[in-house]
């Protein structure tokens, strides 16, 4: 027997506690940070506060139209898809984990639960990926305007929100990928364990992450030599009026003693 997961990101986050306040289908599992859906009978939905949605044996034409009404908890929503989809095959001698497929021996809500959370991860690896490599991007324009001009072509304002940016991506990967913690389900369970460190594997979570965190610090490095820089013309400004003054205050007494 062989279904889908499928998982998408719909926008930038999603409020668990207004979904879990109004939306309506069995809840079966819940906290802060997650909310584990059976719509009907072998069909279910993992909803993540980082704005991902993740279904299992929906068709995607449902699933649609169930992302738009999740899409009324979400704060930023994406204007480009960002999605995955696995097979899962249910009968298999023992349970694999291969490229677009994971063979389970038996059907459990706690190896659901594993595939669909790692396929959601991987799909916010992704969009966190995008985001930081377009601020790398607009990063290496700057730079090369400074090699070329020797000066910056960015305001202090434009510069702190840029610093806003990276720190808050940082902080999202931080508070919302568990890439390299095991989840609950996993810690009294080899099985389980094995089959999470399988996914993360297949998925390659840990390098794409380590990928985006390298990236980030670059960005950073970059960013605190343009701060250090502009805080040194704006330095030099001061000093420079700090000197007129004084002399317009030396000019004004040399004045007023030959009056």
């Amino acid at each position: 027997m062989e279904k889908e997961a499928y998982s998408i990101q719909i926008a930038d986050a999603i409020s668990i506690r207004d979904c879990k306040n109004n939306f309506g289908s069995k809840l079966l599992f819940f906290d802060a940070d997650e909310l584990f859906y059976e719509r009907f009978k072998g069909q279910y939905i993992y909803v993540f506060k980082y704005g991902v949605v993740s279904f299992y044996n929906i068709p995607k034409d449902t699933a649609e139209q169930i992302c738009n009404e999740i899409l009324m908890y979400g704060k930023n929503l994406m204007k480009e898809e960002i999605s995955e989809t696995i097979s899962i095959i249910i009968g298999g001698e023992s349970n694999s984990v291969t490229l677009g497929t994971v063979v389970l021996k038996e059907f459990s809500i706690e190896s659901l639960r594993l595939i669909m959370l790692n396929i959601s991860q991987s799909v916010a690896l992704n969009n966190y990926s995008n985001i930081s490599e377009q601020i790398l991007e607009d990063t290496k324009v700057h730079t090369s305007y400074l090699e070329e001009k020797g000066k910056l072509d960015i305001s202090g304002k434009n510069l702190k929100k840029y610093i806003g940016g990276v720190l808050n991506i940082k902080n999202k990967i931080s508070e919302n990928l568990y890439i390299f913690d095991s989840h609950d389900v996993t810690w009294d369970d080899e099985i389980l364990n094995r089959l999470d460190q399988n996914l993360k594997r297949i998925f390659d979570l840990k390098d794409r992450y380590r990928s985006i965190h390298d990236r980030i610090e670059i960005i950073k490095e970059n960013l605190e030599l343009f701060k250090d820089i502009m805080f040194h013309k704006e330095s030099s400004k001061l000093e420079w009026i700090i000197i007129i003054l004084i002399l317009v205050e030396v000019i004004d007494m040399f004045i007023i003693k030959l009056i």
